[in-house]
Parts: C-alpha cells; sequence; structure tokens
C-alpha cells in the first residue's frame, strides 16, 4: 500500500489579512475584525499585529480594546471572504482533486501519488504559496505529513508562513515531548483528565495503556491512544462530500446582558424562527430542542428536551425551546448569550397529516419561505419580532464550501 501523503494549508490570521490588502492603510497595524464594533461583540480574527497585545479570537471587544487601545476594529465582510476562500480553494484543487475544507481558512489535500505530475510536497507547497501571494497578496503556513493528525500539526509550527514536513519515521520523535494539548481535538478538559492520569506529553498518551483509556473516555479512549502514537486512518474528504448534518442552530450575543424574560424570550423566538427556517430550507426535521446560556460570568450551559414528533416550524420550536427556559432559575446572573439547537434530524421525511389545521400551517410556512426568500430575512414576520437584533457579522470559522460553490 502506497504510503500517504497529507499537505495541511492554514492561512495566517485570514479575515485580518484580506482586509489589510483591501486596504493598504490598514497593513502593518493591528486590526481586529469582528461584529459590528458599535455593539458589543466579540473578536473574529487579530492580525499578527495585535497578538503580541494578547488579543485573540473569540475576545470581547471591550477586552480587546483594553489590551489594543491602538487597534483597528473592523465589521466582518462575510461575502468577501467567502468569494477569497473559494478561489484559494480553487488553487488547490489544480493539484489534487481530494480536497477537504476543514474550514474557511483551512484545507487538507492528499497528495499521495501526485510527485510524478508536480513534483516533491515541498515543491508543491512552494507553488502553492506563490500563487496565493501573488493572487492575493496573503500568506499561509504549511504543513506535510503521513496523515491528517501530523499534517495539522506541522503547519502550526512555524506560524506565520512556514513550510514543516514531518516524514513518518520522525513521528515519535516530535510527539515524545510534544504537550497533548497541541493535538486537533484534545479541549482544555480533556487535557485536565489526562493531566490526573500523568500524562501530559503525547509520548506518554501513546505508552498509556489503551484499556485504561477506553474505560474512562469510551470509544474516544481509542482514539486518544492512536493519537499519542501519531496514528490518523481518516480520509481526506473532498470539498464535495457533504456529512451527515447532525443538529442545526443559532446563537445570539446579546447587545446588554438582561435579566429580563420578556427579552430573552424574544430573542428566544428570533432564533427559533431562524432554526425553522433553515431546516425547511434544506428539509429537515428534527425531535431534539436545546437551549444554550451564557452569563454574565461567562458560565455557559445547554439543556435539551426531546419530544415525540419531529418538527420545522419556528414557533414550535420556540415551544418546546421556552418550556425549557421555564426551569431555569434567571434570579443570579444577568443573560449575555443565547443559543437555540435542533439535533435528533431526519431528512426528506414529512409525516403526511390529515388534520386540516395543520396542512394550513404547512401552506403558510411555504408561503411566508417564498417571500422572505424573494425580498429578505424577516420581511414578514410576527408582531414580536418587530423589536429583533440583526444579526449581520462575521462568517463562522466552521464554514465549508459546497460543491456548486468551488469552481
Amino acid at each position: 500500500m502506497m504510503e500517504r501523503t497529507i499537505m495541511h494549508v492554514d492561512m495566517n490570521a485570514f479575515f485580518a489579512s484580506v482586509e489589510q490588502q483591501a486596504n493598504p492603510h490598514l497593513q502593518g497595524k493591528p486590526v481586529m475584525v469582528c461584529g459590528d464594533p458599535t455593539k458589543r461583540t466579540t473578536v473574529a480574527t487579530a492580525s499578527y499585529e495585535a497578538r503580541p497585545f494578547g488579543v485573540k479570537a473569540g475576545m470581547s471587544l471591550y477586552e480587546a480594546q483594553k489590551r489594543c487601545p491602538q487597534g483597528i476594529f473592523i465589521q466582518g465582510n462575510p461575502d468577501k471572504y467567502v468569494y477569497t476562500s473559494i478561489k484559494i480553494v480553487s488553487i488547490f484543487t489544480r493539484f489534487t482533486p481530494l480536497v477537504e475544507v476543514f474550514s474557511i481558512d483551512e484545507a487538507f489535500l492528499d497528495l499521495t501519488g501526485t510527485e510524478r505530475l508536480f513534483g516533491s510536497p515541498i515543491r508543491i507547497a512552494q507553488t502553492i504559496k506563490q500563487k496565493i501571494r501573488r493572487q492575493f497578496g496573503l500568506t499561509c503556513s504549511i504543513g506535510v505529513g503521513p496523515n491528517k493528525l501530523i499534517a495539522k500539526l506541522a503547519s502550526g509550527m512555524e506560524k506565520p508562513d512556514g513550510l514543516v514536513v514531518i516524514k513518518k519515521e520522525d513521528v515519535p520523535q516530535v510527539l515524545e515531548e510534544l504537550p497533548v494539548s497541541e493535538l486537533t481535538g484534545i479541549g482544555k478538559k480533556t487535557e485536565e483528565a489526562l493531566g490526573r492520569l500523568g500524562i501530559k506529553t503525547c509520548g506518554q498518551l501513546g505508552r498509556f495503556p489503551e484499556d485504561i483509556l477506553v474505560r474512562l473516555f469510551g470509544v474516544f479512549g481509542r482514539n486518544l491512544h492512536f493519537m499519542g502514537l501519531g496514528i490518523d486512518n481518516s480520509p481526506v474528504l473532498p470539498y464535495f462530500y457533504q456529512e451527515k448534518t447532525k443538529s442545526m442552530g443559532h446563537t445570539l450575543t446579546l447587545q446588554e446582558d438582561t435579566k429580563d424574560i420578556a427579552v430573552i424570550k424574544r430573542h428566544l423566538l428570533q432564533l427559533s424562527e431562524q432554526v425553522g427556517r433553515r431546516l425547511r430550507a434544506e428539509k429537515y426535521q428534527g425531535r431534539t430542542v436545546a437551549l444554550t446560556l451564557r452569563y454574565s460570568n461567562f458560565y455557559t450551559f445547554t439543556k435539551r428536551r426531546t419530544i415525540e414528533r419531529h418538527i420545522d416550524d419556528g414557533y414550535e420550536i420556540y415551544r418546546v425551546a421556552l418550556s425549557i427556559l421555564e426551569t431555569v432559575n434567571l434570579s443570579g446572573y444577568a443573560v449575555r448569550l443565547v443559543g437555540v439547537s435542533v439535533s435528533n434530524l431526519i431528512k426528506n421525511i414529512r409525516q403526511l397529516s390529515l388534520l386540516e389545521e395543520v396542512q394550513k400551517r404547512e401552506k403558510l410556512l411555504g408561503a411566508l419561505d417564498q417571500i422572505n426568500d424573494r425580498y429578505g430575512e424577516f420581511k414578514i414576520m410576527r408582531a414580536t419580532l418587530l423589536q429583533r437584533t440583526n444579526q449581520a457579522g462575521v462568517v463562522s470559522p466552521s464554514w465549508r464550501a459546497r460543491n456548486s460553490t468551488v469552481p
């Protein structure tokens, strides 16, 4: 079996770099891309000039301004970033059809067997860097390895504008003293749990008894064992491959922390209607509704409720979410963020109802969707939502190109 060659390309400070290229006056300055800077929002990306001040993605605008008062805050332009991402992906597909768009600024390329056509992985990486720099003025960090886990690790070793190759025979040496937190898939809680077992490095993780990891972490324990050994057999899923959707949801950071139950309910209804519209647009229905709340002290929790039938009506989603909200004690901290999601999904399966009231409601929802599709979101809405929050913001980093958008 031919040894795999996997490349991971990570665009450096993507949103901020795109803005700096679009406006030369921003080059060399600390730039932070966020939502509407006049309202409460968070940083989506900070340029490398802003990072020495401790500014990073996910930080509140208030905290970022405090750390970097001379920073320039720019409201994100999702269309600009998506357009640039699609064009960059089209460069990757010149070298291999096996391109997995991991997020809007990251991609995996399976280069196995391409050396005869394009030369060594290093040569391909250098060519990709040159093309991206020439066409867009942007830099990227590239990692090459025997699998996705190692390639992604390599791409983060020499940022920005790095190029690192880790050969299969060098993997044990690279991982021996590497902190487990450096591996994709090991978050803070997993790191802490491993630490309680005396596991600090990948080398220790690889040598730790697999059966104990499985007993403590379930199926994920086996994955952890292989990660510690640098083994990852997951395939590069091309951009035209679409994973089965597991859930759909929306979250909203409120402009002001609030304990006002009426305000929270209004936002809850808005989010539920948005989720319902997404479900109907992609022909999904779901049975499990989840409510997420984040308090002013940043404590975040999620509660779920599963009902007997599958739904895609925003108001029905709202009623379930509201029933969850009624079990929450809101007498403590004020609420900062509200989220609603639906899971336990089925697709293209609609139960036929003989009830005239249900049939009328489905026709009404269809008509509303057609009008809002044509004239814009919430052109027709419930009166309660006249005071809704506009959610123009930055595209989610988890965005992936669809097969219809990549040339």
